[in-house]
């Protein structure tokens, strides 16, 4: 099963911040942990909204809206992708993570990640099946990107 362990942004990380090396030391322990027990697939931060786009849709056509956007508990500073066996080893994982100081409210969400192999049996021909495979793999793989 794969999860996305989601940290939130703070008025620190949209200000654009330097973390404290302490806490960049911290990451670097957890993803190096992550990496040695096998279930890191991702892990990256993210700018601040500034350096953003929203796209808004109404009837069919899109509009691009630039950040920065206003509600900092709504938006997410960086993530990490891993595959776990279950629900609660993903939680015990982002347990783990190293908060900063002061670091009050809502710090981090973990979100399963639906994929093609979730799909019901008979919900996708054959075909489809193996085209989300190979897909998969080449995204995985050593394979050039068109």
């Amino acid at each position: 099963m794969k999860f996305m362990i989601v940290g939130k942004a703070s008025a620190e990380t949209e200000a654009g911040a330097v973390p404290s090396q302490e806490l960049v030391d911290g990451m670097r322990a957890y993803n190096e942990s992550l990496t040695k027990a096998g279930v890191l697939l991702a892990a990256e931060g993210l700018y601040p909204s500034s350096h953003g786009a929203q796209i808004s849709y109404s009837d069919g056509r899109a509009t691009v809206i630039d950040g920065p956007f206003t509600e900092a508990k709504e938006l997410i500073a960086g993530f990490w992708l891993i595959q776990v066996k279950s629900r609660e080893e993903a939680i015990e994982w982002a347990l783990r993570v190293p908060v900063p100081p002061g670091n009050d409210g809502v710090g981090l969400e973990v979100w399963q990640v639906f994929d093609g192999s979730d799909m019901p049996e008979g919900t996708l021909s054959p075909e489809q099946r193996a085209y989300d495979h190979a897909l998969r793999e080449r995204l995985l793989g050593d394979e050039p990107r068109p």
